[in-house]
């Protein structure tokens, strides 16, 4: 036999606490004359209490446990559990006209990843995705991430699919807050950038932690999220805080050569770019920040003066030779000969595939 989910059950209305004190009264049989004069209360105010048009206050609560004998945490957490409980109510009405925009959020994957849990009722599925995002409502949603598609739209994935677009984002952005990173130090970040390029010769177990500590220490949190449906981007720069950015990196393509071309691109926005703007590394081509991003990737990576001697090679043992005189990975320059001669086949068993664990 196996077992069946669980699920709370939230009513769809509020019991005012003043019902209780009634059933309390009836048990005393006690009338609402005699309560108002034992308490010190007006006939009227019970009446309003009864029906939950008036809270019950905490000397009205000390009142109450004199005369019934309830304690007065009783009646004061009965009051709360009311408040909660048409504050929730009010809520549900607020965003039932919202329910709609679910249909453009990848619930379903951020279900499987974790970030949502599994809920029965729409509405409570709706209030744990705005929770993911960090928002109150679908309005401060568009507020927050249609704002930064000054940048964010030049990327036509982010203008057709926004919910499977920020929910990458929002990924990255959860597990860089996480992360501890001393203040943001720009001479810092471009000494690790050094000491990762050296990294590249390393298996991933040995450069990812590696790799993020070095960036950490020069405040740059890297975080490594896998691909998303709909979404068809390499990586992403955002800046958290002034002190604090993001390097946000997935495996698309999965080869080597195109992760650290990524890693190095999005490097290069953090030392050059502003930091209001969200930028995305989509391929695009019509941004002079992602071109100038390229180029700095590029030349960090293999300076363009050895294009020539990386065309000329007609063997492995050439590219590893040249790898191991600049210090880098075989697998890039391998990379860069295929960008160079378009030979999209040669040297491909040279550059190595990185998977997602498991």
């Amino acid at each position: 036999m196996k077992n069946r989910k669980k699920y709370g059950f939230t009513p769809d209305y509020a019991v005012p606490p003043g019902k209780t004190l009634q059933e309390v009264m009836a048990s005393l049989g006690m009338s609402q004359k005699e309560m108002a004069m034992r308490t010190g209360l007006t006939v009227q105010t019970l009446i309003r209490i009864f029906k939950g048009d008036q809270p019950i206050s905490y000397e009205t609560a000390n009142r109450l446990e004199l005369v019934t004998g309830v304690p007065a945490r009783y009646w004061n957490n009965l009051e709360l559990q009311y408040q909660e409980q048409l504050a929730r109510l009010a809520e549900q009405e607020r965003m039932t006209p919202d329910l709609d925009w679910l249909k453009t959020i990848p619930t379903k994957e951020l279900k499987e990843r974790g970030y949502v849990k599994p809920v029965q009722e729409d509405i409570e599925l709706l209030r744990e995705t705005l929770a993911f995002y960090g928002v109150s409502s679908v309005g401060a949603w568009h507020d927050v991430w249609d704002a930064p598609a000054v940048a964010a739209r030049r990327s036509q994935c982010f203008e057709s699919r926004p919910g499977p677009a920020s929910a990458w984002i929002r990924q990255g952005e959860l597990l860089a807050q996480k992360m501890e990173c001393k203040p943001y130090d720009k001479d810092r970040f471009q000494k690790a950038l050094q000491a990762v390029r050296s990294l590249t010769r390393e298996e991933p177990e040995g450069f990812e932690p590696e790799m993020k500590k070095l960036c950490a220490d020069a405040g740059v949190a890297i975080s490594l999220v896998r691909e998303m449906k709909k979404v068809p981007w390499n990586g992403a720069t955002r800046w958290l805080s002034s002190q604090k950015a993001m390097i946000l990196l997935c495996l698309r393509g999965k080869s080597e050569d195109k992760f650290w071309f990524s890693f190095f691109h999005e490097a290069g926005h953090i030392l050059h770019d502003s930091k209001k703007d969200l930028l995305i590394n989509d391929g695009s081509s019509d941004d002079p920040r992602e071109e100038r991003a390229n180029r700095f990737a590029a030349e960090y990576l293999i300076p363009s003066h050895y294009d020539s001697e990386i065309h000329a090679c007609r063997s492995k043992v050439e590219i590893g030779c040249l790898a191991g005189k600049l210090g880098i990975s075989p697998g890039i320059v391998a990379g860069r000969y295929q960008h160079l001669t378009k030979r999209w086949s040669y040297f491909k068993d040279l550059i190595r595939t990185f998977e997602w664990k498991t």
